[in-house]
């Protein structure tokens, strides 16, 4: 871990590049920019409030806020860890040419997508100022969420990004997976119907819907459940250490299946 850090300090002007480049490339064909960011979860909001307002209850106003806070954190893990998963590849002529710590591709990838994300946060705040959903004191424990998710998408991000390299035909299952946890984390219904009906341990046990059900709470002025916390903090943690621990073991074989 030392180790890590210290590369980390030694090749932070390539990190800053690299997320730099990854920014740019995103937008490099789009007439909106940075805009569609911006453009992209508030349309996203509209059609599954239209489409999914029967879910949740048609009377409540703050159901756009309930929709789009799961959206955004849902897209960050999922944009996060299909670009961790490309990363390799992706700089296979780099990686060849000029030797850098390699865990510094898949970690660019997922921070551009998280600053991407936290600037796409400022349609929540507008939609939850509109709708009269106004912060409290439990705004601040959104950021436990926000970061444990984070941590979460790097390990998840560099598991992937290692089996990718052996494994191809990975980046088309973690498709089917995203899928999975995308309807199992309660983005646009209420989890207390699914739970009557026998199926909640899938949402109970999805880590990415345990920070997404905390940052609600800490948005809808609630307090952080517990379990919920403990859960996602122990699976990010996890998933970080294992992740490292893959990728340091495999690193060195990289160059010859890239």
């Amino acid at each position: 871990m030392l180790r890590v850090i210290k590369n980390f300090k030694k090749f932070r002007f390539l990190i800053f590049e690299l997320v730099k480049k990854d920014i740019k490339l995103k937008y490099r064909k789009s007439y909106l920019g940075i805009l569609w960011t911006l453009l992209e979860p508030l349309l996203t909001m509209i059609v599954l409030t239209v489409v999914f307002s029967g879910f949740y209850g048609k009377s409540d106003r703050s159901f756009p806020i309930y929709v789009l806070s799961g959206r955004l954190l849902y897209s960050f893990f999922s944009t996060g860890t299909k670009a961790a998963c490309k990363s390799i590849r992706s700089n296979a002529s780099i990686i060849k040419k000029v030797y850098v710590p390699k865990y510094i591709y898949p970690f660019s990838s997922i921070i551009a997508n998280y600053l991407i994300f936290l600037i796409s946060l400022s349609v929540l705040v507008v939609v939850s100022l509109v709708l009269g959903v106004y912060p409290t004191k439990h705004i601040f424990a959104a950021l436990i969420p926000l970061v444990t998710l984070l941590f979460m998408t790097i390990g998840v991000g560099m598991i992937l990004a290692t089996m990718a390299v052996f494994f191809r035909d990975l980046e088309y299952l973690w498709d089917v997976m995203l899928m999975l946890i995308m309807y199992s984390s309660a983005i646009f219904y209420n989890p207390a119907k699914v739970i009557k009906n026998g199926y909640g341990w899938i949402i109970q046990y999805n880590p990415v819907y345990a920070c997404i059900a905390n940052f609600r709470n800490a948005i809808y002025g609630s307090s952080i459940d517990s379990w919920s916390l403990k859960y996602s903090v122990l699976i990010a943690l996890s998933s970080v250490v294992v992740g490292l621990f893959v990728f340091y073991k495999k690193q060195d074989q990289f160059i010859l299946n890239i």
